[in-house]
Formats: structure tokens, sequence, C-alpha cells
């Protein structure tokens, strides 16, 4: 079922089909649905917390002078939204038992 060290939106959509019983494009339409949900939720800027999972949380980053390693000449960094994900400690537990 697993691509080599990828899980992909094919492999959810084979659970929810496997152990939910809705048929395929069922499943393919919810994983949808709540992506489609999660990514309109950050577009707003709000949060999106899934407990037991983790959170992705937008960071505002100002800006700010950085350097190129090579040349050490500054260049300026522009400000940006960025997208971080922390998992939960349920999370954490789970894969360190592994």
């Amino acid at each position: 079922m697993r691509s080599v060290g990828t899980l992909t939106r094919a492999d959810l959509a084979e659970t929810v089909n496997r152990k939910l019983g809705f048929s395929r494009s069922e499943s393919l339409d919810l994983l949808e649905a709540i992506l489609e949900h999660m990514c309109e939720a950050l577009k707003k800027g709000e949060n999106v917390k899934i407990s037991g999972f983790g959170s992705f949380v937008l960071r505002d980053k100002k800006e700010r002078v950085g350097r190129n390693p090579k040349t050490g000449v500054e260049v300026p960094i522009t400000p940006r939204r960025v997208l971080t994900f922390r998992a939960s400690q349920l999370l954490k537990d789970r894969i360190a038992k592994s």
C-alpha cells in the first residue's frame, strides 16, 4: 500500500476506505475536503490544531539582514509568513516507542 518512505494522499484515502467503508472516491473526497478546510483556515491566518497529533502554526517574520556565507555580503531578507508544525506530546511519545 505505501510508497517507500512517503505517506501519500492516496495512502490516507485507502486507509479511510478500509477502516470506514467509504468508496475509494468518497474517501478521497473526504480527505480533500479536510485538507481544503485546513488550507482555508491557514490562508485566513488561523492556526490549525489537531488534538493528539500537533499544530500547524503561522509566524510572521520581520525583515532582517542576512549574510551570504560564501562572500560575506549582507543582503536584506524580506518579511514573510512561515508555516511550522509542532508535534503534540502524544505524537512524540508514540514515535519514541516505535
